[in-house]
């Protein structure tokens, strides 16, 4: 029986986590896949900490050379993680003829188009199911069983951390920054745990999605990038009002030309697909031109999931050596040669309806003054909450607005912030009713 060696750099949870996979699902593998997967090396720097798996000791190394060197080993799994020496890795195994497997989301956004360059080059393939979405099967999706279509948007919940903070504060009413701690001391979000909660890490998967959906290459730094830090129990309670839940989102979208991508929170209508997505779960929604909208969901992290979608790219690679040669599916869903580097739209010409909170004395005249530089710069008030009055002190007065530019909503919040009877600094979180 073929026999396909395999070595793995990294040997933290996720790593852990595909020993898990060779150790107690080599049979089923083995029976789909028509060959034998063998787990030849494991290199760490630390390969003394009990992972809660047994690796024979003439397996685990120190040396990721001895990985990326050895001409037995067929692919690379890495999962470092972070741009070095992760790159300077994976360049390595592509170099040695390797194929590699990776979870490296970060690493994709930042130094996708010359790994994959260069894998071009050499003729090996390069897979990252489990760098968008964990163990949901989406980037295959793309690029398999959904690419006889134009895909006109995605929107995606790809941050766990995030998503379990809002769920928490949404079912509880509690404060962002409680939370957050509670989410650490369990193990939900890292000690630092700014790359989530400020949007980043879900920016570097958008980058990917927007690519493959696309077919265009955009750079992170091309990216809105807004995180929830700032979203408040209160923001959360009108939200309900009105209808709404709050999810930090991945918007991909493209029209006329040019892609939208931005990362940000947003409020969806509560009867919507996405909204009912809570603690740690994921979920992708697309839209394309044929198939209409498919939403998928699942883990979107985690030893187990991530490590089924690591495994899902070691098979396929294995599959295509076993059929006769690799790189049967573009690695970014469109051949290189028809990628193209399409403009991406300016925040400040964005359209989108909003929810504007303002402090502000209670006093007679005060909506009549926001509400009428709202007017004057062409922003439809579409429904409003003033709260009772309570004897002049400084109170909340939510707008929910019609469709307007980002660039408008800025201007025309920047002169209701110089009121006298305005207080703090206006809010605004944008709102996206229509997902077709």
């Amino acid at each position: 029986m073929k026999e396909f060696n395999v070595g793995l750099l990294g040997f933290g949870t996720i790593g852990a986590g595909v020993i898990r996979v060779f150790q107690n699902n080599a049979e089923v593998m083995e029976q789909r896949l028509g060959a034998r997967l063998t787990l030849k090396r494991v290199a760490d720097l630390d390969i003394t900490t009990d992972r809660g798996v047994k690796v024979d000791a003439g397996v685990l190394t120190t040396d990721a050379m001895q990985v990326l060197t050895d001409p037995e080993i067929d692919v690379v799994i890495e999962l470092i993680g972070g741009y070095e020496p992760a790159r300077s890795f994976v360049l390595k195994a592509i170099e040695q003829g390797k194929h590699v497997v990776t979870a490296n989301k970060a690493l994709l956004a930042k130094h996708g188009e010359e790994i994959l360059s260069a894998a071009a080059a050499k003729g090996v393939d390069v897979m990252f199911e489990a760098s968008v979405g964990g163990g949901i099967p989406v980037l295959s999706a793309i690029k398999e069983n959904l690419c006889a279509n134009n895909f006109r948007c995605i929107f995606g919940i790809l941050n766990g951390t995030c998503n379990y903070i809002l769920t928490r504060m949404t079912n509880e009413g509690a404060d962002f920054a409680s939370v957050l701690k509670d989410a650490q001391a369990k193990g939900y979000a890292e000690a630092d745990p700014t790359f989530d909660v400020e949007g980043v890490d879900t920016a570097h998967k958008l980058a990917i999605l927007v690519s493959l959906c696309f077919g265009t290459r955009i750079d992170l730094e091309n990216i809105s990038i807004e995180g929830i830090s700032k979203i408040t129990p209160l923001d959360i309670q009108f939200a309900k009002e009105f209808g709404y839940k709050i999810k930090l989102l991945a918007i991909g979208k493209r029209e006329n030309g040019q892609v939208e991508a931005r990362v940000h929170p947003t409020m969806i209508p509560v009867n919507y697909p996405l909204a009912d997505v809570d603690g740690v779960f994921n979920a992708v929604r697309l839209v394309g031109d044929f198939v209409g909208p498919v939403m998928l969901y699942g883990q979107g992290a985690g030893m187990d999931a991530t490590a089924s979608a690591v495994m899902g790219d070691v098979m396929a690679i294995s599959r295509n050596q076993l059929a006769g040669g690799g790189r049967r599916t573009p690695a970014m869903g469109y051949l290189p040669e028809a990628m193209v580097k399409l403009p991406v739209k300016p925040m400040r010409d964005i359209v989108s309806q909003y929810y504007l909170r303002f402090t502000a004395l209670d006093k007679p005249g005060v909506v009549a003054k926001i509400s009428g530089i709202l007017g004057r710069y062409g922003i439809g008030i579409a429904s409003m909450i003033q709260p009772e009055r309570k004897q002049r002190e400084a109170v909340p007065i939510v707008i929910m607005t019609h469709e307007a530019t980002e660039a408008v909503i800025n201007d025309a919040l920047a002169e209701i912030d110089q009121l006298d009877v305005v207080r703090e600094p206006s809010h605004f979180i944008r709102i996206e009713s229509e997902m077709e």
